[in-house]
């Protein structure tokens, strides 16, 4: 059985409720999906995962959370290559600057991302968290 990773860090609960809507999808196609905090997270468990989301929300203005997640993701993103990647995360303000700058980072990297990223603005709805749960079947 493949095994996904979705890892991410929340400040109000949008990206934590989209992180369970990937896993949701990835387990709807077969996979074995561990939800993991960006506090948990490190360069050695990449080799445990075949596929890995990460989610972020946009902070301050419009970058990756500081203090927790952006040295998480500095320490891991030069092992991502070969693995299959996917990004999401909530805003409230901004046009989501922050997710294509992240998106463009992965690029240059070169980092593969299975499909497009999802963003939702403010708390996820039903189309956002659907969109989420197709991100997770992407990483099959």
């Amino acid at each position: 059985m493949s095994k996904a990773a979705v890892v991410y860090w929340s400040g109000t609960g949008n990206t934590e409720n989209m992180a369970k809507a990937v896993a949701e999808g990835a387990q709807a196609a077969g996979m074995q999906a561990d939800i993991i905090s960006a506090e948990m997270f490190n360069a050695d468990a990449i080799s445990e995962y075949d596929s890995i989301a990460f989610g972020c929300p946009s902070m301050g203005v419009e970058v990756l959370e500081e203090t927790v997640f952006q040295p998480m993701w500095d320490s891991v993103k030069s092992g991502l290559q070969g693995k299959k990647i996917a990004l999401f995360g909530s805003y409230g303000w901004g046009d989501g600057t922050w997710m294509r700058e992240w998106e463009e980072e992965c690029r240059s990297e070169g980092i593969d991302l299975v499909c497009e990223s999802v963003t939702a603005n403010e708390a996820p709805g039903d189309e956002d968290l659907e969109k989420c749960r197709a991100l997770g079947k992407a990483l099959s």
